[in-house]
């Protein structure tokens, strides 16, 4: 079983909605090298959106990813492999080249439960490219059993190589992933699977391990937590709690002491409370991130108030 472990670094991809993908080309190199010596499988150095389609006016390198310019960031590959994730409706097939002529190895797919078929076409894409494929359904935790299993005979025709659990929201426990985990396996039993947690009650690298637990081989994190509201799972804790001789922590603490310390003096991210509570309520923590913003922002039982009371615009919800 942990042969087939796969570690897939997010910093960059997920990181980027802290920081609006300010990264520097020096910071993702020395990222790529220190999870190549920490044997980390997979780096998810961006989105492959096209800027047209999202009429960016300023192209951003790392959420519009180039075939030129990743071969410049990256001119020699080493055992780690590039993934990339697209969304549905901002890629342009004009702008994806065939796996042989790009550094990329995977592409992996965001799409929410209605948007299955569209995500699959794109999947079928990059497959006859000849990429690695993965398919990513968001905000799970309020998907009706129904919408999941149209969703999935649909999915199990299809050639993606892994199907993510998704807990958008950061809402599930470990219990609650390994039902999802038993509920994909039985209704695709020829599928891999991938898990992508968010750390907003502290649940993160539990539910990771709960997940690897019951058989899921692709695992999201990112280096010191770092991607939207509450963050990931750390990279660091999975490269020192899984037993695979090729995993070596130092290099990943190396990444930390050099940029990320600065980083998080810079730009916030982790465990907070209104992160907490969008978690427990099963809510996009939009309207925390929103309020950390405001002058109001450690206002916690405000905050609280106004996303429980009747009225307002974010209401409880059951898993």
């Amino acid at each position: 079983m942990e042969n087939r472990t796969n570690i897939i670094d997010c910093t960059i991809r997920d990181g980027g909605l802290v920081n609006n993908w300010d990264f520097s080309v020096e910071f993702v190199q020395d990222l790529y090298h220190g999870l190549n010596e920490a044997g980390v499988e997979y780096m998810e150095i961006g989105y492959k959106n096209s800027p047209k389609l999202l009429k960016a006016s300023e192209p951003n390198p790392w959420r519009f990813l180039d075939d030129q310019f990743l071969k410049e960031v990256i001119p020699e590959k080493k055992n780690t492999k590039l993934s990339a994730l697209v969304d549905i409706g901002r890629v342009d097939p004009d702008d994806v080249l065939p796996r042989e002529q790009s550094v990329l190895d995977m592409i992996r797919v965001a799409c929410y439960i209605r948007e299955v078929d569209k995500g699959l076409e794109l999947v079928q894409m990059f497959h006859e490219l000849g990429y690695e494929t993965a398919l990513n359904i968001m905000a799970l935790s309020s998907v009706p059993e129904n919408q999941l299993i149209e969703a999935f005979d649909m999915v199990k025709e299809s050639p993606v190589d892994v199907v993510y659990i998704v807990d958008s929201f950061g809402s599930l426990d470990p219990s609650d992933i390994e039902h999802q985990v038993k509920k994909f396996k039985g209704m695709l039993p020829n599928k891999k699977f991938g898990i992508h947690t968010h750390n907003n009650m502290q649940l993160a690298f539990a539910n990771t391990l709960t997940a690897m637990r019951n058989g899921v081989n692709f695992l999201d994190s990112s280096v010191y937590g770092m991607g939207r509201a509450a963050g990931n799972c750390h990279t660091e804790l999975l490269v020192t709690h899984i037993q695979k001789a090729s995993y070596e922590l130092k290099p990943v603490l190396g990444i930390i002491e050099k940029h990320m310390l600065d980083m998080r003096q810079k730009w916030e991210w982790g465990y907070i409370i209104p992160y907490m509570i969008s978690g427990t309520l099963n809510e996009h923590p939009r309207v925390a991130m929103a309020y950390r913003d405001s002058e109001d922002r450690d206002k916690f039982v405000e905050f609280y108030d106004k996303v429980t009371s009747p009225e307002a615009s974010v209401a409880p919800a059951t898993k």
